[in-house]
């Protein structure tokens, strides 16, 4: 059993759902989110998405651009992220880790090098956020060789009969962007949150974890309520971006006002469904 199925299976022995924050690797450089990193499990991340920043990230909004964009000129590199990710795990052998991001660096890099280096790493899962389940096949295989879950996004306007394509070859979890559009956005009301589960879960055995335009924590515990867990990004990386200085440097308040946000988060996401 992978470490996101054992994840979601021991919180659901326990009877709660599960937090997920985003952290832009390298942003606003390698030292502060690496330290937001490592921060995360002990603030209340259940499991962690970590962005490999790219210059055209066409599913986010602009929070995420801007992130991105520090990132990368905080030295992104897919090597980069990877050693950001080695040495998260030389203290961290349990806290998942699931890699976010856009085919176009890992076609550079090449589909079996970066699978095998990213499970080298310590990496968990991808969600590739622009690779189609028609072209899935393109990272199936290698991933699968090293242990990889491929996480697949549902969107509300996903047809009834398209779900068995895009669940072909899904594993891990299963990720739901709760609006139409960009992230980051507008937040799905918790009626429309509940009123999407059935499909799903009629589709599938795999935990389901909503995300896109995630900002509060009561907007968190209603997602978890609804699902297996909340994915919260912007809302983190709007506060991280508020800490730096004149110049985009990180400053004494970044890394802890960010955990701090996370342990509200999290404090709402473990008492939601007492």
């Amino acid at each position: 059993m992978s470490r996101i199925a054992s994840r979601f299976a021991a919180l659901k022995q326990e009877g709660r759902g599960a937090l997920i924050p985003y952290v832009e690797a390298c942003d606003p450089d390698y030292e502060t989110s690496l330290a937001l990193l490592k921060g995360m499990p002990g603030a209340g991340a259940d499991l962690i998405e970590v962005g490999m920043p790219f210059s055209d990230p066409s599913a986010d909004g602009p929070t995420i651009q801007k992130a991105a964009l520090r990132g990368l000129r905080g030295g992104a590199t897919i090597p980069r992220v990877l050693e950001m990710i080695a040495a998260f795990r030389r203290d961290d052998s349990q806290t998942p880790i699931i890699l976010m991001g856009y085919l176009n660096p890992i076609e550079a890099y090449g589909h079996e090098r970066f699978c095998a280096d990213a499970a080298r790493a310590g990496v968990d899962g991808l969600i590739i956020v622009d690779v189609p389940p028609e072209e899935g096949d393109l990272l199936r295989g290698p991933a699968a060789a090293n242990g990889l879950d491929i996480i697949r996004l549902v969107a509300p306007t996903t047809p009834d009969a398209r779900l068995p394509v895009v669940l072909d070859g899904a594993s891990g979890f299963l990720y739901y962007v709760s609006i139409t559009g960009v992230t980051g956005t507008r937040t799905a009301s918790t009626d429309e949150l509940a009123a999407a589960m059935p499909r799903l879960r009629a589709a599938t055995d795999l935990p389901v974890a909503i995300g896109f335009g995630i900002r509060s924590p009561e907007q968190a515990a209603g997602a978890v309520r609804a699902a297996d867990g909340a994915v919260v990004a912007s809302a983190l990386l709007n506060t991280l971006a508020g800490t730096l200085d004149k110049d985009g440097h990180a400053t004494e308040n970044t890394v802890r006002d960010v955990l701090a946000q996370l342990r509200g988060l999290a404090d709402a996401v473990r008492s939601a469904r007492r």
